[in-house]
């Protein structure tokens, strides 16, 4: 009899439990419960690293490659005015770093700095693109090399070329004694408009070295369609052009 009663006390105070965990335990839990995200500082939720890999967009430091630095170019324009550019070459097909800051200072033949600046730059997946300032003001001193270095290290992001559906249609270029133009038309193979894209051209002599760059920003590219990208420069290039690379980077 009083092993009855004693198992009824047990059933009873199992039943009780259940209904505190239930209507004490689970609400608080769910209170206090934070799911795990990729912005939390934590590694968690199948991540490969704090709030990278796995389910996260962005990737840890050891499935990206580091972009590397071409060459950094002065070329002038006008009296004291000189367009300035790196060419950066992105290897990651499927990766991409957004408005990654940098920055660029001016030297004389002398070693002397002449000026500096600051920028972003954008590096689409598997793209290669300019880090392009035009104009720049030297005064009345001669510039004849630049420093480039990011200042802030790449976040990489797993993305698709949103360019994919592009191409670069046959290179029109001209020149005379006062200057020279380039006309190319950049082609959606796509249903779907492209936005605002950024296109860079860069003019190379025999050597391959780069006597002129520029840049034309076009609205949007029609789906099914092309825009023409035009640039010019006012100076001559003397016949030395033998190859021209033009590269569309989406915005």
């Amino acid at each position: 009899m009083s092993s009855w009663s004693q198992r009824r006390k047990s059933l009873y105070s199992s039943i009780i439990l259940i209904f505190l965990i239930g209507a004490v335990g689970i609400p608080t839990f769910l209170f206090f419960y934070k799911a795990p995200t990729c912005s939390d500082g934590i590694q968690n939720g199948g991540e490969q690293g704090v709030d990278c890999g796995g389910g996260c967009q962005k990737l840890c430091a050891n499935a990206f490659f580091v972009p590397s630095v071409a060459w950094t170019r002065l070329q002038n324009v006008a009296p004291g005015l000189y367009n300035v550019a790196t060419y950066i070459i992105n290897p990651n097909p499927n990766a991409s770093a957004h408005a990654v800051p940098y920055h660029v200072i001016v030297y004389d033949d002398q070693g002397v700095q002449i000026t500096e600046y600051t920028g972003v730059v954008n590096m689409p997946p598997h793209r290669n693109v300019l880090a392009f300032k035009g104009a720049v003001d030297m005064g009345k001193r001669i510039p004849a090399k630049a420093s480039f270095e990011f200042t802030k290290t790449p976040e990489w992001k797993i993305q698709v070329d949103p360019l994919a559906a592009v191409t670069v249609g046959a290179k029109k270029y001209a020149e005379d004694g006062s200057g020279a133009s380039l006309s190319v038309p950049i082609n959606n193979t796509s249903v779907n408009q492209i936005g605002t894209t950024d296109v860079y051209a860069v003019l190379y002599d025999q050597d391959g070295n780069a006597l002129g760059f520029s840049k034309t920003i076009l609205d949007s590219i029609p789906a099914y369609g092309s825009t023409l990208a035009p640039f010019t420069w006012p100076v001559s290039f003397d016949g030395k052009v033998i190859s021209i690379e033009v590269l569309p980077v989406a915005e």
